[in-house]
């Protein structure tokens, strides 16, 4: 199997600078990541992120991040996923939690923080949704009241990946409670900020630093403040516009992996004296896989092809990247746990690591039905024709 990423199928979206950059980071995760063991709790999961932090800083992957060149970010993001899920959530976070500082050209905010993320020293986490407020963002009750030359921002966040191990948080809170998506804004909150408090982990099934963190009267400078008040939700939905393709490459570069097991153990396990490749069933499932991989990438570079050449909004084609790619990859991972078998179950195996780590692409950063939604209102405000 060709490593992963292998810029081939989608080389018409990429540039020349592009093709060294996917055969560093394949060859990077195959050597540094794949030999990794998966973190066996929480506890263990949380240093080893901070362990990958600074290992992917050292090696300059975050790098595409603070140029904002979103087809190498998915370049990369194939190639973390498809070693090491979470050295993928590590990178996502640097993502997220830096964009919204990049987009608002808080320079203050950039000097102290930026630098220092991309650099694997210092890192972000992104602090949107409440217990009330997932989908609907406009619902949330988390306040920020000026007071004078700061803020004082009280409420709780959940789901937040990260929580209680990053050195800062991009925080959504509303500035004006009565405007509801109009009156939200985004700050960025070092941890040890007094007022904001790691009230406990959320844990998945796959180790995945996860929890909620608590803010009672947390007093944040206005400086803090990322661009105008009431323009956090605006800030937010630019992130995620950049970032959902990111989500879509993940995917693929899961999707990448597990078809990589399946074809191996395809190939080389016997039944009743054939290898099961020859299984014209078997042979049904990896072709139908390889084509739902390929379709996904080109939708994924698709996205990121037209961020990088500066359309302000790719909302339509980062919501079709998103919500395909994470579907087909769980078919995919689904398809190579059946054709592995018994060994494809085991919690020692590539493929179950990935079964139970791919779930939640479809829910983060915006669920396949929210996608779903978002193309709809595009096709019916653009005209299906005019997005052809």
């Amino acid at each position: 199997m060709t490593p992963t990423p292998d810029p081939h199928p989608v080389r018409p979206f990429l540039e020349d600078r592009h093709q060294p950059l996917a055969q560093e980071a394949a060859a990077y995760a195959s050597r540094e990541l794949r030999p990794r063991p998966e973190s066996r709790d929480d506890e263990a999961a949380r240093k080893e992120a901070k362990a990958l932090l600074a290992d992917l800083g050292r090696a300059g992957y975050f790098r595409p991040i603070r140029e904002q060149d979103w087809r190498a970010c998915c370049l990369v993001r194939e190639a973390l996923a498809s070693a090491s899920p979470l050295a993928d959530a590590v990178f996502a976070l640097q993502g997220l939690g830096t964009l919204p500082i990049l987009l608002s050209g808080n320079e203050a905010m950039r000097e102290r923080w930026v630098e220092a993320a991309i650099a694997g020293r210092a890192m972000a986490a992104f602090a949107m949704t409440e217990a009330g407020a997932g989908s609907d963002v406009a619902a949330m009750k988390m306040t920020a009241r000026r007071d004078g030359d700061a803020y004082g921002l009280s409420g709780a966040k959940t789901f937040i990946s990260n929580a209680g191990i990053a050195d800062f948080y991009t925080v959504f809170a509303s500035t004006d409670p009565g405007a509801g998506g109009k009156g939200i804004s985004c700050f960025v909150v070092p941890a040890d900020t007094k007022g904001l408090r790691f009230t406990r982990p959320q844990i998945l099934s796959a180790p995945h630093p996860l929890g909620e963190i608590e803010f009672q009267d947390c007093r944040v400078p206005s400086a803090n403040r990322l661009g105008e008040e009431g323009k956090g939700m605006a800030l937010g939905l630019r992130t995620l516009d950049r970032m959902r393709a990111t989500v879509g490459a993940a995917a693929c570069g899961m999707a990448a992996r597990a078809l990589e097991e399946a074809f191996s153990h395809a190939r080389s396990r016997k039944q009743f004296g054939t290898p099961l490749a020859e299984f014209q069933l078997i042979q049904e499932k990896l072709a139908r896989m390889a084509t739902d991989l390929w379709a996904a990438r080109l939708l994924v570079y698709r996205a990121a092809w037209a961020a990088d050449r500066g359309q302000e909004r790719v909302t339509l084609e980062a919501a079709m990247a998103k919500s395909y790619a994470t579907e087909a990859a769980q078919r995919v991972v689904d398809d190579a746990v059946q054709i592995l078998g018994g060994a494809g179950v085991l919690a020692t195996h590539p493929v179950d690591r990935l079964y139970r780590s791919v779930r939640a692409l479809r829910i983060y950063e915006g669920t396949t039905e929210i996608q779903h939604l978002v193309i709809a209102a595009q096709l019916m405000k653009d005209g299906a024709g005019a997005t052809a």
